[in-house]
């Protein structure tokens, strides 16, 4: 089997398991600031944001730490295994792009099953960390590619 098609193969499985997770805490655990049953949103972009930047300090700097880099952590993944999930050349752009539509039906999901909080600045910290996974995987890709040309 060819390097490529096992680096496809195992992407693929390592994208199955993060979007289990993925759907487990945005969806069905008790944490990470679940209010079923209630209608709440924020169409505002960075209003939670910058109330979670100003108020870190009443607010509570791990719960405000985990709001915002938890939303950018959590999505990094996505773009870094998304070229290899459509198993094409994916641009910054697209990424970001697939990330933000992503981002987008999860946030509507949870406003239909009013679990969790429609939040827009959860689409653009969603975002941020789809197009710095993407980014972070590219860089590698090209040190990667940099070192085997250079170990020739």
């Amino acid at each position: 089997m060819k390097k490529r098609t096992i680096i496809r193969i195992i992407s693929r499985i390592l994208f199955v398991i993060y979007m289990i997770f993925l759907v487990y805490f945005l969806f069905l655990s008790d944490g990470f600031g679940r209010h079923s049953g209630k209608d709440t949103y924020n169409l505002v972009p960075f209003r939670e944001i910058q109330r979670f930047v100003v108020y870190w300090n009443q607010i509570g700097f791990y719960y405000a730490s985990i709001n915002l880099l938890g939303n950018v952590v959590a999505f990094m993944p996505f773009g870094a295994l998304i070229r290899w999930v459509l198993n094409k050349r994916v641009r910054w752009y697209e990424a970001g792009l697939y990330t933000l539509l992503f981002s987008l039906m999860i946030e509507i999901c949870q406003r239909i099953m009013m679990v969790g909080v429609f939040d827009v600045d959860d689409i653009i910290l969603n975002t941020t960390g789809g197009l710095l996974g993407f980014f972070v995987y590219y860089i590698l890709l090209l040190i990667n590619r940099r070192s085997e040309e250079n170990g020739r």
